[in-house]
């Protein structure tokens, strides 16, 4: 079974998994821009958003990545882990240039475990790969407390909904 998403008119489809709110994350493996890799483990107890997407190449997920950034900078009880399919040096080389420090840049580079386990693994279409646009909060113990699978790739995400979410953790 898999989920329908949009990019400008094309229909993708997506693993389906998606996490809801009240459920909790599945394990994870991702790889951070120094090239470790880590785990839910490794933000235990912190409240995380995810802010999930196809490429920092793109103007839509480069706006994400600095929304979010901005969003979460006086946060200091919330981890932000930014997650794509682009390789570290991407994301290291992307951060650098926007000046950009609040977050945590995550590749799956290594496997694309995360994205079937977590819902955002599109399967067909010229974006196959890559993951679904899509944003989870989630509270110190790995709860989801907000989650938002977005229809139109090219769509931002719903950051007020997401900080929102925060305020209710």
């Amino acid at each position: 079974m898999s989920v329908t998403i949009t990019r400008r008119g094309e229909t993708l489809q997506v693993v389906d998994g998606f996490p809801a709110v009240g459920d909790v994350l599945p394990a994870m493996c991702l790889t951070r821009s120094d090239l470790v890799d880590v785990g839910l483990s490794d933000f235990a107890g912190r409240v995380k958003i995810f802010n999930i997407f196809p490429s920092l190449d793109t103007q839509t997920c480069a706006l994400s990545v600095k929304q979010f950034n901005a969003r979460v900078e006086s946060r200091a009880d919330t981890v932000l882990l930014q997650v794509s399919a682009d390789l570290p040096f991407a994301h290291s080389r992307f951060c650098a240039a926007e000046g950009l420090e609040n977050g945590v840049t995550l590749s799956m580079m290594r496997d694309k475990s995360f994205a079937r386990d977590y819902g955002v693994l599109i399967e067909t279409g010229s974006m196959a790969g890559l993951c679904a646009r899509a944003v989870i909060v989630a509270d110190g113990d790995d709860r989801v407390v907000h989650a938002e699978l977005v229809s139109e790739i090219a769509q931002e995400p719903d950051y007020e909904a997401a900080m929102a979410a925060l305020s209710r953790d």
